[in-house]
């Protein structure tokens, strides 16, 4: 099985909630099918306690549009992914690695530094779009507290929850613009 979020901000995004499950299996396709459907496989009859994962056919509308400009807008990310690379190669920064095998969307733009929450400072002082995707490992999140996880369980999670700092990428952002980012990233280094 996979899981897809159209979540609004995602590459492929609705404009609103949605998701897709795939599976090859016929079994798990029609469990998901009654669990999306308040538990029933037949109408007013529910067999198990199941929820509303319904999407809404305007939901589907909007994707169905902006499907047709996926691959442009893919195309976008990697190219700005890829000027960041070049402008940003030689700093301190930890940036996303694409296997040689795999070819990234690039949802976000992702780069680590120990001194990330200062990075972050420095490029909202200049008025720099940055955010934090995730800045709370799961295991340490209060609705995972009664498996008894504590900080030091994740050291690697951790440590990259600390680090981590999403750059602005989209399609449309200009070569002037991420010149711009990466001269005040630059900029906080030599500080």
């Amino acid at each position: 099985m996979s899981g897809f979020s159209f979540y609004p901000g995602k590459n492929l995004g609705a404009c609103g909630e949605g998701g897709a499950l795939v599976t090859n299996s016929d079994a798990h396709a029609a469990r998901a099918k009654s669990l999306r459907e308040h538990g029933s496989t037949q109408r007013y009859y529910h067999d198990e306690i199941g929820f509303n994962y319904r999407m809404e056919g305007i939901q589907g509308a909007v994707l169905g549009v902006k499907l047709k400009h996926l691959d442009a807008w893919t195309k976008g990310r990697r190219r700005v992914a890829k000027r960041y690379h070049e402008l940003l190669a030689d700093t301190p920064l930890q940036l996303p690695i694409e296997a040689n095998w795999a070819e990234s969307v690039y949802h976000l733009y992702v780069v680590r530094h120990p001194r990330r929450d200062d990075l972050k400072k420095h490029l909202e002082a200049n008025k720099v779009g940055c955010a934090l995707h995730y800045p709370l490992p799961l295991h340490l999140q209060k609705c995972y507290a009664s498996l008894g996880y504590k900080a030091g369980s994740f050291p690697v999670a951790e440590k990259a929850a600390r680090e981590c700092l999403s750059l602005p990428i989209y399609p449309e952002i200009t070569d002037e613009q991420i010149q711009r980012v990466a001269a005040v990233i630059r900029d906080f280094f030599k500080k």
